[in-house]
Parts: C-alpha cells; structure tokens; sequence
C-alpha cells in the first residue's frame, strides 16, 4: 500500500494544477482524466515523471462501461471559452445546460465515447492507496456520486476539495450537497467554501 500526496480526479490538462503538483513533488501523485485531449496533454507533460500515475477512467458510483460526453476539441475556439474543455459528464444534457449561463453550446459541439467508468474504491484498489494528503474532485455534477461511495473510515484523506455547484443539477445545489456536507461533518471535517464554487473539507483530528 501506497501514502498518496495528491489525488486530483478531473485534472482537465494540468494548468490549473501546476502549483499543487509542484508542493507535492516528493509525494505520490494520481491525475484522474477520461476526455482524451486533456489525457493525452497530461500523459506527454508527466508521464517521464515517476511519482505520478495517469488514469483515464472516470469515477462514478459503479464498476461499468458507460456514455461520456465531453466538447469537441475543434469546438472550443467557436465557443470562445478555453475551460470548455474541462467539461465532460455521464450526462450529455447536463453540458448543454451551460447554454443559459455560459456559451451557445450546441449538440454538434458535443463529442461521445465509450469508456470504463469505475469507483473510488477500485481506484483505490488499482493504485493500492493506503492515504491521501489532498483528494480534489471538480467532475461537472458526479461529486456526489464519487463522495457518496467513499468510506472515510477505511481511508485516511486529510483534505477534500470539491467543486459544488452542480451537485444538483446544473448550476444547482441542495438537499444531496447538504447529505454530502453532514456526512463530512459526522467524519471530523471542518468545511469551508473557499469560493463560490468549491469547498474545502478538512480534517480535524484534536
């Protein structure tokens, strides 16, 4: 078994995570990743650097082969948003959802694959984790599904952060990031929003 340092599951291509990547850089490190662009940019910026593992996986709630859906690479110049890319879901509408808030997505600009979705204790499982300094999780909506699943006692991880606005439903937060919140709370974290999308979920162990 394996003390991981970082854990990121939704990488996007690394550029927002250089900073952490660099803190941890004598630590184990896992970047989770399923839209092939991004995959393939994190596997020529790291793949010569032995601490970290890239996986092409999503998580989710179950072990399957599901739809992922994910904006064409070739779209994201039209849509004028460079974080467009960082958008991938199990749910193809809730990527069209951005209309009302973000850009004129159409579903011409949506691309879909098949890929092996897994669960956060499979992932565990694959990579033989025994801890984690910092577990981040910023999966368009499937936190809740991925934080749901995982047992707090069986695995020591002494910092979550996660994005929460989509919890949901698109742009949306209630009574499944509240269950989310109190089952922190219940597990000894100290919770708070950073910002306002994400909140911080750290251990208190006095």
């Amino acid at each position: 078994m394996k003390d991981f340092g970082l854990v990121v599951i939704g990488a996007h291509f690394g550029v927002w995570l250089e900073e952490e990547i660099s803190k941890y850089s004598k630590q184990n490190i896992i970047l989770v990743e399923p839209v092939p662009y991004n995959l393939s940019i994190l596997e020529k910026k790291y793949s010569g650097l032995k601490n970290i593992s890239i996986c092409k996986n999503a998580i989710f709630s179950e072990n399957s082969i599901k739809n992922f859906y994910f904006v064409d690479e070739n779209s994201i110049p039209k849509l004028g948003k460079h974080w467009a890319s960082a958008i991938g879901s199990f749910d193809k509408k809730h990527i069209l959802n951005h209309r009302s808030k973000r850009f004129k997505i159409e579903n011409s600009d949506i691309k879909e694959i098949k890929i092996e979705f897994i669960t956060f204790d499979k992932l565990v499982e694959k990579y033989s984790i025994r801890s984690i300094d910092k577990l981040q999780i910023d999966v368009e909506g499937a936190e809740y599904e991925i934080l749901k699943t995982i047992n707090l006692k069986n695995i020591k991880i002494n910092q979550i952060l996660f994005e929460s606005k989509h919890f949901d439903g698109t742009f949306k937060e209630g009574e499944k990031l509240t269950e989310i919140k109190n089952k922190l709370v219940s597990e000894g974290y100290k919770l708070s929003q950073i910002d306002n999308e994400n909140i911080l979920a750290k251990k208190n162990y006095l």
